[in-house]
């Protein structure tokens, strides 16, 4: 499969550098995978599409203050590094910059002395670019990232947020991921009760985001890429309302490429044990890469925002909807002035 068949051209313009205020007065673009036909929406007119019965599948991660700006120790040189999640053995998988001037045994500084970190040979199957340090601290380390680190911002937003709470989704709970699940930043708490009092059960699962959010598809051949593993849980009452809502009729609406990653791999994870329901709730970490093809097993209706070209999300919402259908959307899009990626506006897809 040739990424070559999922790029296309995107004027600088059209990428949002802030959110709209309130969160859902962005605007929708409703896609019919039944007959292609679209709708322009405002994010706040979705509950005209939820049916009672339905279910609402929501991402709770929550964006880790995992952006550290140090030093080097000896020569006192600036050092950045972005952590994205722990290894087995208690060291940090990270992005770092400049990153190919740290040796391992080199020592970083962070906040005067209130978080050090080593730098460690990186091991032999870790995705390009990625480096690992060790860190040292005094108590909880989400506590020092809270006093220490700042949210990490994708590279093509270049505008500081006033306000870092604004890249956060308004249910965010469990801290681990590195970049936001942004298509539930359109929700606001009054949209959720608005759902809720339809009948529509809101449940969460978390996956935190990781390094696949920045990395672009560099291999020719789709299937070449690898993916990187990302941590997820689906608790007892998701499980039980995805097998209540496929049983009684229900949809089972996906907030998100994440949430359909989770719920996905959850799902295959049931079907492997021939357990005869659509899942059963587990953690653990997954590498599933959704392309063109792909049978989904746990989702039906995926709320998404539009994504970079030649992008493993690109692939997942083409394998959900059709490449064809997804292209010609995103035209649409902007030729309509629609808002692209993080802070842009979001696409239903039924």
């Amino acid at each position: 499969m040739r990424m070559a068949d999922f790029d296309y051209t995107l004027p600088p313009e059209a990428i949002a550098q802030e959110p709209v205020e309130p969160r859902d007065a962005s605007r929708l673009l409703v896609l019919h995978r039944g007959d292609g036909r679209l709708e322009h929406r405002i994010f706040r007119e979705l509950p005209q599409y939820l049916r009672p019965g339905d279910v609402l599948v929501v991402n709770e991660s929550r964006v880790r203050p995992a952006r550290l700006v140090g030093e080097k120790e000896g020569t006192g040189g600036v050092v950045e590094l972005l952590l994205l999640r722990p290894d087995a053995d208690g060291a940090w998988e990270c992005l770092a910059r400049p990153g190919r001037r740290l040796r391992p045994g080199q020592g970083l500084v962070f906040g005067g002395g209130q978080l050090r970190a080593q730098v460690l040979p990186s091991r032999p199957d870790s995705p390009a670019g990625v480096r690992r340090v060790r860190l040292v601290h005094e108590g909880s380390l989400d506590q020092v990232l809270e006093a220490l680190g700042q949210v990490p911002l994708p590279p093509y937003i270049h505008r500081e947020l006033a306000d870092p709470e604004r890249y956060q989704t308004v249910y965010a709970k469990e801290p681990g991921s590195a970049a936001a699940p942004t298509a539930g930043l359109h929700f606001t708490p009054r949209l959720l009760e608005q759902i809720e009092a339809l009948g529509v059960a809101v449940v969460p699962v978390v996956l935190h985001v990781g390094l696949d959010t920045f990395r672009p598809v560099t291999e020719e051949e789709a299937e070449a890429h690898p993916m990187h593993r990302e941590y997820f849980a689906v608790p007892p009452e998701t499980a039980q309302a995805v097998n209540g809502a496929r049983a009684r009729g229900g949809r089972v609406v996906a907030v998100g490429t994440t949430t359909v990653r989770a719920l996905e791999s959850a799902a295959l994870e049931t079907e492997a044990r021939g357990r005869g329901q659509v899942m059963e709730a587990g953690s653990g970490w997954t590498d599933l890469y959704i392309l063109p093809g792909y049978r989904f097993r746990a989702v039906d209706a995926l709320i998404t925002n539009f994504h970079l070209p030649r992008s493993t999300l690109l692939l997942l919402v083409s394998a959900f909807a059709g490449r064809e259908a997804i292209l010609q959307a995103y035209q649409v899009a902007l030729a309509e002035g629609y808002r692209f990626y993080s802070f842009g506006d979001a696409m239903l897809i039924l």
